[in-house]
């Protein structure tokens, strides 16, 4: 099951890999990524031999969880044009830019599938009966999905009033963490420990909120982000920057000009 699921979703990459050497829009990738972690969440619960409610609270927490972000990033991939950061690689790439991108699309495709391992183990386990552990993990899921889309609604409203074109979003979650949408991102992992507690394997879980926050800290997250925000709104961005908590809600500091 876990090397048909990692070729399902290399293929689907693949196709992806396709569809931006066409189109020139490598945003996709984005869209892709998100789409593969619902599939294989519910692919798991689907053919998993551990017990059936667990399984798919799990698989139904990933799943939906990264189905709502595939829907959100799939209104602006296919609603405007490149996303900077990728119009950056395509430059700076050059006429290697489609060689680069193919083992860049391989690479999400691995993460995709390394990301649905707590659905895999937990769709494994073995668990007689639900207790506080598992109702935290549902409760942390509805803290963080309420979160996220109350982010994405308040950057989306300031999006679009055309008299904000080039500004920083200061609104809303937005004026206490420069990204709010990643911190209940990070925030939704804990729910797989809590899940898995009780099951065997289920303590590597709590391992998993760590690497996410490794990824969206310090590799995949903030630091693309955050170049390209500094390309688009300079010195804005800067200021932004010196106030703003980078990850966690946090109160405003104060900086002499």
């Amino acid at each position: 099951m876990l090397w048909l699921s990692l070729g399902i979703v290399s293929g689907v990459m693949l196709l992806g890999w396709f569809w931006q050497q066409r189109t020139r829009n490598a945003g996709i990738v984005d869209v892709l990524w998100a789409f593969s972690l619902s599939g294989l969440a519910f692919f798991y619960a689907l053919l998993g031999d551990g017990n059936t409610a667990l399984r798919w609270v799990a698989g139904g927490v990933m799943g939906l969880w990264y189905i709502r972000l595939g829907w959100h990033l799939a209104q602006r991939v296919f609603g405007e044009a490149e996303d900077g950061r990728y119009q950056y690689l395509r430059k700076h790439w050059g006429d290697k830019a489609g060689f680069y991108y193919f083992f860049f699309f391989q690479f999400q495709a691995l993460l995709a599938w390394g990301f649905a391992w707590p659905v895999y183990l937990i769709s494994q386990g073995q668990l007689n009966e639900f207790a506080w552990p598992q109702y935290s993990g549902i409760a942390v899921v509805l803290v963080a999905i309420s979160g996220v889309t109350l982010a994405d609604r308040q950057l989306q409203n300031f999006r679009d009033d055309p008299a904000n074109k080039g500004k920083v979003c200061q609104q809303g979650l937005w004026y206490y963490s420069r990204h709010p949408n990643y911190f209940f991102e990070w925030l939704h992992w804990f729910a797989y420990p809590l899940l898995a507690t009780g099951i065997a394997g289920g303590l590597w879980l709590w391992l998993a909120p760590l690497i996410m926050l490794l990824f969206l800290y310090f590799v995949t997250g903030i630091p693309y982000t955050e170049q390209q925000s500094i390309r688009s709104r300079g010195d804005a961005y800067r200021r932004y920057q010196q106030t703003t908590s980078p990850f966690i809600p946090w109160r405003k500091k104060h900086v002499s000009n």
